[in-house]
C-alpha cells in the first residue's frame, strides 16, 4: 500500500489544531474510500451524537485508484446526516480526489467546531485557518468560490468545497459545492459545515503517487483508457450526458411527473436529452482524471432589462436528477425556467433532488388546501410555474418562518406538521430518486445504504426484468440488489465513478491492485464489499434506523410503474429479506 494513501489527515476546528497519523493497517485492510471512512466514522462518532454538534465529524476519503486511473475521479464524505438522523454518505467529483491525493493524505477528517467562521487550506504539510467572517452570510456560493481563489491563489491542483447560505442556516439537506458544478449534494453536508461555523476546505495537491510496476502501470492505463474513450456505454454519458434518461423513462411510463400523479408525459418531454442539447448546451467538462466528460452545462442567454442587444450568458450544469426533480416532478414545460431555479439552488447551496420533491408536496399540499398564502406568505405554487419555485427556494433557504423551517428539514417533517404524508415522497427521511420503474428502485430507496439510486440499481433490475418479462420473488430481488450493493463498495473504497461500473469488474480490480504492490482475488474483494455493507448498517442500526418500521407512501402504489401497480406486501416482503442479509454475521 502507497504510504502516502494511509496517512490521514486530522483536523480540530475547536482548537485550530492538525496532525497527520499513519493508518496502513486499516487501508490495507479496506482498500480507501468508503471502506476506510466507515470505520473512521464508528471510531469518532458516538452513536447518540446530534448530527449538528461539535462531535460529528466530518471525513472525505480517496483510494488507491485516485489520481492514477481513469474515472477514478471520486471523493466520498462520510457523517452523521443531520437529515435522517442516521449514516450520512455523498459522493462528489470534480478535482477534490486528485487534490488529496496528491496532497499526501488518504483521508481527511474534520472535527469540533470554530469560535468564529473559518475556512481550512490544506497545502502539502500544512493545514491554514483563514477567517471566513466577512464571507459569512454572502447568498451565493459562486461568490465564496471567486473570492477564495482569488485569495488563495497558488499553483497545483487545488479543490475549493463551500457551503452556500442554506448550510449556514442548517438546513438538513443543504449540499458542499465543488468546482462550481459538482457537488457534495445528498444528505446534509452542507448543514454538518454550517454547524461546525466551516464555510469551505481548499486542497492543494503538488505531490506524486507512485507505483510498484510503472511498465505494467502505463499499459493498464492505456488500456482502460482506450476502452473508456470507445465504449458505448461512455459515448451516452459524453454525448448528451445522464438527461437521455428522460426519453427511455417516459416512453415506459417511469418518469415521475407532477409528484407522482402521473408516470409520464402525454406529450413531448420538454427536457429531453436531445432537446436540452440542441437548444441549450454550452460546454462539456469533465472530473480530475476523466476522459469522458459527461457534465453537461447549458448556456442560458439572458437580456439585460434596458438594455437592447446585451445580454449575460449563465452556465447552468443540468443532469438528469436535477431535471426529474426541478422539471418534471414540478410539472414543468419551461427549460429555462427550469434552468434558472437550478441556478438559484446552487447558489443558495440547496440539494436538488430534495429540494424538487419539497417544492412537489408544496404544490400539492397548496392544491388541496393543507397549505394556505398565510403559510406561504402570500406566494401561490402551482404546478410549473417558475416564476414562484425560486423565491420558495431562497425562503427555505433562510428558514423564514414556520412553513419554511419546516420544509427546510424535509418533506417529511413538513408532511408531520401540515399533513399529506400520503404524497411525501420520502424513503428512509431521504427525499426520491427519478425512478419510479418497479419493486427494485423502491427496495434500494428504502434500504440502500444511502437511500440512492445508486446504491444497488435496483431501477436496473426493473428494467432488465421489464425486458425479459420476469417477476422474481421478494428473496430474489433481495438477494440481487445486495449483491450489487456490496460490489459497489468496492468501487467506492477505490474510489471509482459509478458511471464506469462496467468497466471495473472484480478481474480488472485485480489488476489494478496488483500494478500497485496489492493481491486481491475476485473472492476477498466480494467478501470485504458485503463486510463494508454490513458495517454502514451496523451504524445505520445504532443510530437509530429500524428495517422493520418503513413508511412506504401511498402515492408509490396509486401510480402504475411499468411493472403494474407496487404491491406493498411485496415491497414489504422483499424488504424483511434485504434486512435480513444486511445485518447477517454471514
Amino acid at each position: 500500500m502507497d504510504r502516502h494513501l494511509s496517512r490521514v489527515l486530522y483536523v480540530d476546528l475547536s482548537t485550530h489544531r492538525y496532525w497527520v497519523e499513519e493508518r496502513g493497517e486499516l487501508f490495507r485492510a479496506r482498500l480507501g474510500g468508503t471502506g476506510v471512512a466507515i470505520e473512521l466514522l464508528h471510531e469518532l462518532c458516538p452513536r447518540d451524537a446530534d448530527p449538528l454538534s461539535p462531535e460529528n465529524p466530518v471525513i472525505l476519503a480517496v483510494g488507491p485508484l485516485s489520481a492514477l486511473l481513469p474515472l477514478a475521479s471520486k471523493t466520498v464524505a462520510v457523517f452523521k446526516s443531520p437529515h435522517t438522523g442516521n449514516l450520512g454518505e455523498s459522493h462528489c467529483g470534480g478535482r477534490s480526489a486528485v487534490a488529496l491525493r496528491l496532497a499526501g493524505y488518504g483521508a481527511l477528517v474534520i472535527t469540533g467546531k470554530s469560535d468564529t467562521p473559518v475556512y481550512i487550506v490544506i497545502e502539502g504539510e500544512r493545514v491554514h485557518f483563514r477567517d471566513a467572517r466577512a464571507l459569512w452570510g454572502l447568498t451565493s456560493s459562486f461568490t465564496v468560490g471567486r473570492i477564495i481563489r482569488e485569495r488563495e491563489g497558488g499553483s497545483g491542483i487545488r479543490s475549493i468545497l463551500r457551503t452556500g447560505i442554506a448550510g449556514e442556516n442548517l438546513v438538513t439537506y443543504a449540499s458542499v459545492v465543488t468546482e462550481s458544478y459538482r457537488h457534495f449534494g445528498r444528505l446534509g453536508l452542507g448543514a454538518v459545515f454550517g454547524a461546525k461555523h466551516l464555510k469551505a476546505v481548499v486542497i492543494i495537491g503538488k505531490g506524486r503517487v507512485p507505483v510498484a510496476d510503472p511498465p505494467g502501470y502505463s499499459r493498464l492505463y492505456r488500456e482502460l483508457h482506450e476502452r473508456a474513450v470507445r465504449s458505448e456505454l461512455f459515448r451516452k454519458y459524453h454525448d448528451l450526458g445522464t438527461p437521455q434518461n428522460v426519453r427511455t423513462l417516459n416512453a415506459i411510463g417511469a418518469l415521475p411527473v407532477r409528484n407522482l400523479h402521473d408516470n409520464r408525459y402525454r406529450d413531448e418531454v420538454p427536457f429531453t436529452g436531445e432537446a436540452m442539447a440542441e437548444r441549450y448546451l454550452g460546454r462539456r467538462l469533465a472530473c480530475a482524471g476523466c476522459p469522458v466528460a459527461c457534465i453537461h452545462l447549458a448556456a442560458l442567454k439572458e437580456p439585460y432589462p434596458d438594455e437592447p442587444f446585451f445580454y449575460k450568458t449563465t452556465f447552468v450544469s443540468y443532469d438528469y436528477e436535477p431535471i426529474y426533480a426541478l422539471g418534471t416532478l414540478l410539472g414543468g414545460e419551461d427549460p429555462e425556467g427550469y434552468l434558472k431555479l437550478m441556478d438559484v439552488l446552487e447558489h443558495l447551496g440547496l440539494d436538488a433532488m430534495s429540494c424538487g420533491v419539497v417544492l412537489a408536496w408544496a404544490t400539492e399540499a397548496f392544491e388541496r388546501g393543507l397549505l394556505t398564502e398565510r403559510d406561504t406568505g402570500g406566494l401561490v405554487p402551482r404546478w410549473g410555474d417558475y416564476g414562484v419555485y425560486p423565491e420558495l427556494a431562497r425562503r427555505i433557504a433562510r428558514r423564514q418562518g414556520e412553513l419554511y423551517d419546516h420544509l427546510a428539514r424535509g418533506v417529511m417533517a413538513a408532511a408531520a406538521r401540515y399533513g399529506g404524508e400520503d404524497f411525501a415522497l420520502a424513503f428512509g427521511g431521504n427525499e426520491m430518486p427519478g425512478y419510479h420503474t418497479g419493486p427494485g428502485a423502491y427496495l434500494t430507496y428504502l434500504l440502500g445504504a444511502r437511500h440512492s439510486h445508486l446504491d444497488s440499481a435496483g431501477y436496473a433490475v426493473d428494467q432488465v426484468d421489464l425486458r425479459e418479462g420476469r417477476k422474481r420473488a421478494p428473496e430474489e430481488l433481495a438477494r440481487a440488489l445486495f449483491s450489487e450493493e456490496a460490489r459497489r463498495q468496492i468501487l467506492s473504497s477505490l474510489v471509482v465513478c459509478f458511471f464506469a461500473r462496467g468497466l471495473y469488474d472484480f478481474k480488472v480490480v485485480s489488476r489494478c491492485l496488483a500494478v500497485l504492490g496489492e493481491e486481491w482475488d475476485e473472492g476477498t474483494l466480494r467478501s470485504l464489499g458485503e463486510g463494508i455493507l454490513r458495517r454502514k448498517y451496523e451504524f445505520k442500526l445504532g443510530a437509530g434506523f429500524d428495517p422493520g418500521k418503513l413508511h412506504i407512501p401511498a402515492r408509490i402504489t396509486e401510480t402504475p410503474t411499468p411493472h403494474g401497480e407496487i404491491d406493498p406486501g411485496y415491497l414489504r416482503a422483499a424488504a424483511a429479506a434485504l434486512a435480513a442479509l444486511l445485518t447477517s454475521s454471514d
